[in-house]
């Protein structure tokens, strides 16, 4: 039995039956055959009193909680409060903690990076800087493995605050060997004595504000303090949807695998995760107390490549 539609699903009773014919050939599709929604029954009154009663009424012992932060953490505050909760780590931002991967980060990036392919085409052709916003509020883990693969000029993250300077520096430089510079920049990415770049200060359930606009920016910046003419592409939701790559269809398999085996054994209260090429149980609450950022060493490595 599968719940639809998030957090909503089990708030609202909305199932679907995961049967064979429900699940054959979803291996190539992307996205959710249950759908998704921005839910939070701890923001609702009673919420998680009804998720209780509903479980109860459907004789469902225990739930498998698939997604990222918002999603895992309220399964960990559900396990706190005794329901039976094992979590799957799944979201593009590659940024739970206590794994090395969450499957949706290599389709994500893989998308990106061939955006990046294409626009060194056309930023070619016009002799423009080219910024490329991708995805990543807090992390810029998408940034850098696309930036990095994708022959970047220079990477944004949000873990770094950068100078707008140092990036009119690198974009001349780049201008200079008769080559067209593109700027891979996380939507999260924050400039050296500024702030988040938001569409609106309206906040979602889980109290996050709307992004947009940081690439554009940036572009603007380029422009006025070059001369240069630059120009932004806002890869947004592509980066969602597609074929996943094989890499995350192997790792969602073997997630799936050791999730009910899990449940088998009882073990609730934990998330399955890859640890090298092996799959772990760690505990819900440490992957979802604090984010997995970049790793400040490893973007000093991606900094060689920069200019």
């Amino acid at each position: 039995m599968g719940f639809k539609d998030g957090w909503r699903g089990p708030l609202e009773g909305l199932t679907m039956k995961l049967d064979i014919p429900a699940t054959r050939g979803i291996l190539p599709k992307g996205g959710t055959i249950l759908g998704s929604s921005r839910t939070n029954p701890f923001k609702i009154e009673g919420g998680v009193e009804k998720i209780k009663e509903n479980l109860a009424k459907m004789g469902i012992d225990a739930l498998i909680a698939i997604g990222g932060e918002d999603t895992l953490g309220v399964a960990t505050k559900l396990d706190s409060l005794g329901v039976k909760v094992i979590g799957v780590p799944k979201t593009i931002d590659n940024d739970l903690n206590n794994t090395d991967y969450t499957f949706g980060f290599d389709t994500s990036v893989n998308i990106a990076v061939e955006a990046i392919d294409r626009l060194h085409t056309t930023a070619e052709s016009h002799h423009r800087a080219l910024i490329v916003e991708v995805m990543g509020r807090h992390a810029g883990w998408i940034a850098l493995h696309s930036g990095l693969a994708g022959g970047a000029s220079c990477i944004l993250i949000p873990e770094v605050k950068f100078s707008v300077d140092q990036v009119c520096k690198w974009v001349e430089s780049r201008f200079e060997q008769s080559y067209a510079p593109i700027i891979v920049i996380a939507e999260g990415a924050i400039p050296q004595d500024g702030d988040l770049v938001t569409k609106d200060q309206t906040l979602d359930a889980f109290g996050h504000v709307k992004l947009s606009g940081i690439g554009e920016w940036l572009a603007k910046q380029i422009e006025s303090r070059t001369g240069k003419e630059a120009r932004t592409s806002v890869l947004g939701h592509i980066q969602r949807g597609g074929t996943p790559t094989a890499f995350d269809r192997v790792l969602a398999t073997r997630f799936g695998l050791h999730a009910i085996t899990a449940a088998h054994e009882g073990d609730w209260g934990k998330m399955v995760a890859l640890h090298g090429t092996n799959i772990a149980r760690v505990p819900l609450a440490s992957a979802t107390t604090k984010l997995k950022t970049v790793d400040p060493a490893l973007y000093k490595e991606a900094e060689i490549f920069f200019g």
